[in-house]
């Protein structure tokens, strides 16, 4: 036996939990990774027989050590020593291990109804990649340390108060605040100057005045940073909360006539761009090049700010020397 069936995750064991669905298993297992990789902007650096190799999609490598095997559909990342079906893969992107939620996720890459893979599990609210989130509660953003730290990423008051929320919580059994930004599902982005994590369910976030066009982000604070430089004023936006959800976006963006994306520049933001592309064609366009030479379009923004500071320091210098 090879290595890759060896590694085969729990979550092809726990095929029999989708029993009440309408559609068998078998039909997504089937579904090649090869495609369900490339739908979400990943595409082979090498193939050899029965092996194609990839950079890892799902974390940062400059040499190639992501096998995948067509015959089996099956996986293996060499650099991390795990592998397994579809349904493990998806579990990489979305960070899950309920076989439900994999599903799920890879159907809505497959681009099958999700409708048609039965009740989705219900997600514990307020627990995620460990952190356990107790005594929530959800407020309008007024604390001002909080503001404070988005003035400091360069967002306004008036911009905050009118897109995120102040959330409250405890864990490990201390009291904390942060910056919310809810999404579709009822989940929640939060962020404060020392944490950056979520509440489930995640998904993506859609702001809509009924538009014929659609400006896309990768976080919720290069949304802020568009609506604090005035891009898309009259537009829709959506923002991903995470580049593993570009699949979930489809279904909003596929009415849109023309998508706008800002997303970041580096690996990660290109491969999203490239998913897009391949789904939108023409209707996409790159708006990277107003923020060339910036990560993203929030270091823009920040670097913006800098330069209109100095502009006018420097005039309020020249002034006085000519008084």
């Amino acid at each position: 036996m090879d290595i890759e069936a060896m590694k085969v995750s729990a979550s092809e064991r726990n095929a029999n939990s989708f029993a009440n669905c309408r559609v068998q298993p078998d039909l997504l297992k089937r579904f090649p990774i090869e495609d369900f990789l490339a739908r979400l902007g990943h595409h082979p650096v090498q193939r050899r027989a029965n092996a194609i190799w990839y950079r890892s999609p799902y974390r940062e490598e400059k040499t190639p050590s992501f096998k995948v095997n067509p015959e089996k559909n099956l996986w293996f990342d060499f650099g991390e020593g795990k592998g397994g079906n579809i349904f493990a893969l998806a579990g990489e992107f979305i960070k899950t291990g309920d076989f439900l939620t994999q599903a799920r996720y890879v159907a809505e890459v497959a681009g099958m109804p999700a409708q048609d893979y039965g009740p989705q599990k219900a997600v514990d609210t307020h627990r995620s990649n460990g952190h356990s989130f107790e005594d929530v509660e959800v407020l309008p953003l007024q604390n001002r340390a909080l503001l404070h730290y988005l003035q400091e990423r360069g967002i306004p008051s008036a911009v905050a108060i009118a897109n995120c929320k102040e959330m409250r919580y405890t864990t490990h059994g201390k009291r904390y605040f942060a910056v919310a930004f809810g999404n579709e599902r009822g989940g929640y982005e939060i962020r404060n100057p020392f944490f950056k994590g979520c509440v489930p369910p995640k998904d993506v976030t859609l702001q809509s005045v009924g538009s014929a066009s659609c400006n896309v982000y990768e976080g919720f604070m290069d949304y802020l940073s568009a609506r604090a430089l005035g891009i898309g004023g009259k537009e829709d936006h959506l923002v991903l909360n995470s580049v593993s959800n570009v699949a979930r976006a489809y279904r909003h963006l596929d009415g849109y006539g023309r998508i706008k994306c800002y997303l970041d520049n580096d690996e990660a933001g290109r491969r999203t761009l490239g998913a897009l592309l391949a789904r939108y064609g023409g209707r996409v366009s790159d708006c990277s090049g107003i923020y060339d030479g910036c990560k993203d379009l929030n270091e823009h923004l920040q670097r913006v700010l800098a330069e209109r500071l100095a502009q006018s320091e420097n005039e309020k210098k020249n002034k006085s020397i000519r008084l």
